[in-house]
């Protein structure tokens, strides 16, 4: 069973960092022409590296054939990071709630915090979890 003290095990090598890229910006999630986004660090990015953090944290509880999951995101984006700097991720483990696994998250830039915020997790089997959204898309695999 995973617990709280599993965090103090978590290498430094193992808080999620990327150096922000053209690819990473609000402007690369673009549709189409009319829509316009900044050329910063996307929101979605910064979600996605923080609930990196928080999967990186859980995997030694995981059995074989298990995942942590998404559950839920609940984030402040509080200053903007231009393309060239790199962000860090870290989320530290603030208790259950039932079955879900609950993490406060924060995010850096070399300027300082830029996002915070909490986010829950869930160990589910692989197989049942992909089998459920083949049925519910009725799709097939």
């Amino acid at each position: 069973a995973w617990s709280p003290m599993m965090l103090l095990l978590v290498p430094e090598l193992m808080l999620p960092t990327v150096l922000s890229g053209e690819a990473d910006t609000a402007s690369a999630l673009a549709l189409s022409v009319e829509d316009e986004f900044p050329a910063v660090f996307a929101t979605s990015r910064m979600v996605a590296l923080m609930e990196l953090a928080a999967a990186r944290c859980m995997r030694p509880s995981l059995a074989p054939g298990q995942l942590s999951v998404g559950v839920n995101v609940n984030v402040s984006h509080l200053a903007a990071t231009p393309t060239g700097v790199r962000v860090r991720a870290e989320a530290t483990f603030s208790g259950m709630q039932g079955k879900l696994y609950c993490f406060e998250l924060n995010a850096w830039d070399q300027g300082g915090l830029i996002g915070q915020g909490t986010h829950t997790r869930a160990i589910i089997a692989a197989e049942r979890l992909l089998k459920g959204a083949y049925s519910r898309n009725g799709t097939g695999n």
